[in-house]
């Protein structure tokens, strides 16, 4: 899918690595005679957390081209590439954009949109996405990545990572401190943290940064129903975007590497849709076909 994924799944991945670094080698320092420091916890939580998000943030172009293995188009090729650039343009100009890199990916039919900042982003369309749909269709879903640049989705998702981030953090801790405390109840002439609180640490780290990210995820389909409504001012009407859908919904469309599914078009059914950074197809169909876009 597209931008979230690739916040998610590279945040995490930092995450782990950070607190397990933190963990073995005890920068982390929050232990008094009286037992755990909450204040400096949540203090030092709060770094490690949006640290780890806004690095998230600051990669996401780099690893979105090199996990896709899109091609930024310097100069266009060939009369797509360049129908390709000129429709980024435009969409970029209605919205007050400075123009994004653009690129193309070869995979199934999709799109996504990553990258730091408003004027330091990239939208990538799969060839598959150019071979199967109407022009119109895929210029509605490039103004859907458009509106996403234009919406500021990336620093908004990354701000809420980073809070969850911080809570992940902080509570994984506590409750570190509070089994090794069990586990050492009878032991007096110990001190400081133990291999108890080490191992729960690390498996809290894992299990509540999963429980987080089901968090983002919630965050992330509702700004895809902005993003809809922001693909139907760009192009007037309601009907490209909530054709394209429609199409994606009777193809099998391609899954992007998973730290990239964020921003992308399509989403997931089932069970699974509560990881997944968009809503049902249906679902945003119906809200485009209600909004006053037609």
């Amino acid at each position: 899918m597209k931008r979230v994924m690739l916040l998610i799944g590279t945040n995490l991945a930092i995450m782990l690595v950070l607190g397990l670094v933190t963990t073995l080698t005890g920068a982390n320092r929050f232990f008094t005679g009286a037992g755990l420091n909450l204040g400096k916890l949540l203090l030092f939580a709060a770094i490690m957390g949006f640290g780890g998000a806004f690095l998230s943030l600051w990669m996401s172009k780099t690893i979105a081209k090199w996990s896709t293995g899109a091609r930024v188009i310097e100069t266009p090729q060939n009369s797509t590439e360049f129908w390709l650039v000129e429709a980024v343009r435009r969409f970029s100009e209605k919205a007050g954009l400075p123009m994004p890199e653009v690129a193309l990916y070869d995979g199934e039919p999709n799109a996504f949109a990553t990258g730091a900042s408003r004027s330091n982003s990239l939208v990538a369309v799969s060839t598959g996405l150019l071979q199967t749909m109407s022009r119109e269709e895929a210029e509605a879903v490039i103004a859907h990545e458009v509106a996403h640049i234009a919406n500021g989705d990336m620093v908004t998702l990354t701000l809420i990572q980073g809070v969850v981030n911080t809570f992940v953090f902080f509570l994984a801790r506590v409750v570190g401190y509070l089994v090794d405390s069990f586990l050492r109840r009878n032991d007096e002439s110990s001190s400081g943290p133990g291999i108890g609180y080490t191992i729960t640490v690390v498996v809290c780290d894992i299990v509540f940064g999963i429980l987080a990210s089901m968090i983002v995820m919630y965050f992330s389909r509702q700004r895809e129903f902005r993003a809809d409504a922001g693909a139907a001012h760009l192009m007037g009407t309601a009907r490209p975007m909530a054709a394209a859908l429609r199409r994606l919904g009777g193809m099998e469309a391609g899954e992007l590497p998973q730290n990239v599914a964020t921003a992308g078009i399509n989403g997931r059914p089932g069970w699974m849709a509560l990881f997944s950074s968009h809503p049902p197809l249906e679902e945003r169909i119906a809200a485009l076909e209600t909004a006053r876009f037609q």
